[in-house]
């Protein structure tokens, strides 16, 4: 559950496997190199599902700068805008099971307070309170008449599971969540929910509740981490993953009528997902191996795994079945090349593109393709990182690198595309992002090695990534920074503050600077996280309040002596503004160069187009001229105009 706390970045990242690079060649490599701009003309877009009729497909995509609802053919085609916001970002949530109508979400410019919304024939209705509620979906009911919810509305702190009908769009409230329980699914026949609560940041309860007769279960007999993952077909038994003795997650199913258990599949890297296509034809799996998501399809009745084609060379992460599942959308990229969708036809095999989001100016073979590396830490302990190695560096072309810090805490570098992470490497920074002990994906003793101890250990693993960085032969050694959006953020100002000279620069995108308020100003709908949050991280309320602030940059500023950056969301509910206004203010005192920039229309990750550009372009700005020596590019007048500048 670590990956689902407080602090978790938008900045996601992703890699192949492979040995150590080597540099190959001596000569320096002919590479075209591309403005922000370019690389923020890539698209991002994703599949929301069929159409009944499975004639289109519902899109959710930036292409106009902001995010947007579109249709496209299912066999390929224009797409069609449904909504056309210039402000706020619209997320497709689904068709409706039997007509044409479209659900949605939208919050208020990053603040996660989100909304549930209709579109139809006749417009846009919002279904959920105006103010002050958050609502998430939670899936159809498998008649296709209702569909389950997630609301705050009784309660700030407490998320209820509601139903709501599709034809008077009255609302019922089926669980009352009084236990700070999350909600894990529920039956077909609607008889049983699936409940977990949070232990700590890794292990949680997993319950079984008798909607008929509010009889709770508890499935686990040892502290451990469960999670629901879904029902059979039949009912009669539901999937869970655990890692109950074992460091990674397996699959177990439990049969409801005699509450006996029995192991499915165990791997040796954790299953992270799985589901039934709505029929239970289907069953998929996700496994999490070595950074790189590995999806697995098979046939009930047979057993068969299906085989998809290789579509590009590249590798299919996730697919979404339509509900006679005869047709599927696969999800397609890798670390070069951003994800597209394609509709693909399980009868035939036959397969369309339905997006083509890499911006068609850009050469994909200028792209830099990342690889998995491992080096040993202070104290011996192998640490995963994934590495991309600009084309043009050679031994006889050294190039300034940066440590990279996921968010968390938590979190982990993965495998998918990065556009700012290309845009760097593209002019010709060497990235290493490191997986520091803590990181989720390699076991749980690993997951557990930080906890109280952020700003120590990982802070060290991060400064041997440096080391590592260093011992390469086509690497600048004196020019190597540290960049982090989140707990990444809170990993950059540590590493300026407590190691004040092992990098040249710092990047802070939203990071936390004061542990103390942040874990104080917690969300209240995250109430129900909140204790196993403080088991990690420490109790701001207790004494380990005094530890809590010798690990907060903030109440340290006086040590920092390197250029910083700091970026920042205004609506952002996780880092307060106020945390970066306050490490901004303290670092100046030291007449250290500082740039601070904020988004006054962004949350917790930055989403819209035209901010992601001045983001981009001020970043590599920065580092041009504090870390590789470069003067300054000028930023033009109108897009320094969108942002605030201190």
């Amino acid at each position: 559950m670590k990956n689902f706390s407080l602090i978790f970045s938008a900045l996601v990242l992703f890699v192949a496997c492979k040995d150590k690079p080597k540099d190959e060649t001596k000569e320096v490599a002919t590479v075209n190199t591309y403005s922000i701009e370019q690389f923020m003309g890539n698209e991002n877009a994703s599949a929301n599902g069929f159409s009944p009729d499975k004639s289109k497909v519902l899109m959710t995509s930036n292409r106009s700068g902001v995010y947007n609802m579109y249709t496209v053919p299912a066999q390929g085609g224009e797409f069609t805008p449904v909504t056309q916001s210039d402000s706020a970002s619209v997320y497709g949530i689904s068709y409706f099971p039997e007509d044409d109508r479209i659900l949605f979400r939208m919050d208020g410019n990053g603040d996660e307070i989100y909304k549930i919304f209709v579109k139809d024939s006749s417009g846009i209705k919002r279904l959920t309170p105006e103010k002050n509620v958050r609502a998430l979906f939670q899936g159809w009911a498998k008649d296709g008449k209702s569909f389950y919810y997630n609301s705050n509305e009784r309660n700030p702190q407490q998320m209820d599971v509601y139903e709501m009908d599709i034809v008077t769009f009255k609302p019922k409230l089926i669980y009352k969540n009084e236990e700070a329980m999350d909600f894990g699914g529920i039956s077909d026949d609607k008889n049983y929910m699936l409940l977990s609560k949070a232990i700590n940041t890794n292990d949680s309860d997993l319950f079984l509740l008798n909607l008929k007769t509010n009889k709770k279960t508890k499935i686990n007999e040892t502290v451990s981490k469960n999670s629901p993952e879904d029902f059979s077909p039949d009912g009669k038994s539901f999937y869970y993953t655990t890692d109950d003795n074992s460091e990674f997650s397996y699959l177990m199913k439990y049969n409801v009528e005699d509450g006996t258990k029995e192991k499915v599949l165990e791997k040796d890297w954790d299953i992270n997902a799985f589901y039934f296509t709505h029929n239970g034809k289907y069953s998929v799996l996700f496994s999490n191996e070595d950074a790189k998501t590995k999806m697995y399809v098979t046939e009930v009745a047979t057993g068969n795994e299906l085989n998809f084609p290789e579509i590009d060379g590249q590798a299919i992460s996730a697919a979404r079945f339509s509900n006679d599942e005869t047709m599927a959308l696969l999800t397609v990229g890798s670390s070069q090349l951003p994800t597209n969708t394609y509709s693909y036809n399980l009868a035939t095999q036959e397969y369309y593109k339905l997006t083509n989001v890499l911006n068609p100016e850009i050469n994909p073979n200028d792209l830099v393709e990342a690889t998995v590396v491992r080096y040993k830490s202070f104290d011996g302990l192998e640490i995963p990182a994934i590495y991309y190695q600009p084309k043009q560096a050679t031994v006889n072309n050294k190039v300034p690198a940066l440590v990279w810090v996921h968010g968390g805490p938590g979190g982990q570098s993965r495998q998918n595309y990065s556009s700012l992470i290309q845009y760097l490497v593209n002019h010709g920074y060497a990235i290493l992002a490191v997986n520091n002990r803590g990181s989720s994906g390699y076991g749980k003793s690993f997951y557990r090695m930080d906890d109280q101890n952020h700003g120590d250990k990982d802070l060290k693993d991060c400064i041997a990534g440096k080391d590592w960085l260093s011992s390469q032969e086509n690497i600048d050694k004196d020019k190597i920074g540290i960049i982090g959006g989140s707990y990444g953020g809170y990993m950059t100002m540590a590493a300026l503050t407590y190691a004040p000279e092992e990098f040249e620069v710092g990047v802070n995108i939203f990071g936390v600077t004061n542990w103390i308020r942040t874990l104080k100003s917690i969300p209240p709908w995250w109430a129900s996280f909140k204790d196993a949050l403080y088991l990690e991280m420490g109790n701001p309320n207790t004494a380990d309040s005094v530890r809590l602030k010798q690990i907060s940059p903030l109440f340290h500023t006086e040590n920092v002596t390197k250029p910083l950056m700091v970026l920042q969301g205004a609506q952002d509910p996780r880092v307060l503004k106020i945390e970066s206004d306050e490490i901004v203010e303290g670092v100046k005192k030291n007449g250290v160069p500082v740039e601070y920039v904020v988004f006054e229309d962004e949350g917790h990750g930055f989403v819209k187009k035209e901010n992601e550009i001045v983001a981009g372009k001020r970043i590599l700005n920065f580092l041009d001229k504090y870390l590789k020596g470069e003067s300054e590019n000028s930023l033009d007048t109108k897009t320094a105009e969108r942002i605030e500048v201190k």
